[in-house]
């Protein structure tokens, strides 16, 4: 397999530590490069309370993850990250768009800066892959010649209300709104997004078993054409698996 440029964007600080490290893992690990990019180029970093347990020591990200994102933060392209402004979307044969829900994740989720390269990678129909809180960004993301998200007509997960809903409500005693990313639920802005409620797809209930390297069990993901799309951590090693598959 020929080797391929995979761009990541990032906020400076909160992103998921498993949506992050477990597609870089696979992806790299498979002789691909990676190329992280922040909105002003500074080395970004993870959600904190994802590396020592969001409550009790729980809800965090499993050890394998872990280990991913201490290897990773050593990376040349983690340590000098590209700026977002600066990016140029045919340099890149894919686009990964990890999410997180801590309040540093809105730097990215609402940057009209990177929505605009996101529109301009979509006009050249290569992969993209959105996880979780990712699938804002593609919600958000107009095209310019339709005025519709660049979303509508594609079908789509993304984090489900009962899983944002069922943390927020766990936790919102200790940490009020760390849960909350944004009023709304970020099913009901993908939704809004899209042509059709019927292209959206929840998925199977789960809040608890994640897939892991050698096991896509528990895993859930829709693909439609080059777009692949997850929607919480417990798919992270299916959705890269099924973005390595793109790229052969």
């Amino acid at each position: 397999m020929a080797k391929k440029r995979i761009l990541v964007p990032l906020p400076d600080v909160d992103f998921d530590v498993t949506e992050v490290a477990v597609p870089w893992k696979v992806l790299t690990r498979a002789g691909h490069e990676v190329v992280f990019a922040t909105e002003g180029g500074v080395k970004p970093a993870c959600d904190p309370l994802l590396l020592t347990g969001v409550l009790f020591g729980k809800l965090g990200a499993d050890p394998e993850p872990k280990s991913f994102y201490e290897e990773m933060t050593k990376s040349k392209a983690f340590e000098a990250p590209l700026v977002w402004k600066e990016l140029v979307a045919s340099d890149y044969d894919a686009l990964v768009l990890p999410g997180g829900h801590a309040p540093g994740m809105r730097q990215y989720l609402a940057s009209d800066v990177l929505q605009e390269k996101v529109a301009a990678f979509d006009k050249l129909h290569r992969p993209v892959g959105a996880i979780c809180h990712g699938v804002l960004v593609l919600a958000r993301t107009i095209d310019l010649e339709t005025k519709k998200s660049v979303l509508f007509g594609r079908r789509t997960t993304c984090l489900p209300k009962y899983m944002e809903r069922s943390a927020y409500m766990l936790t919102f005693w200790k940490l009020g709104k760390y849960y909350r990313t944004y009023p709304a639920y970020v099913e009901e802005e993908v939704r809004a997004a899209l042509e059709s409620q019927d292209d959206f797809v929840r998925g199977p209930h789960e809040l608890m078993k994640r897939s892991t390297d050698v096991d896509d069990a528990p895993a859930f993901v829709v693909e439609d054409g080059n777009y692949v799309s997850a929607r919480w951590p417990g798919d992270a090693y299916l959705f890269a698996k099924k973005l390595l598959e793109r790229l052969a």
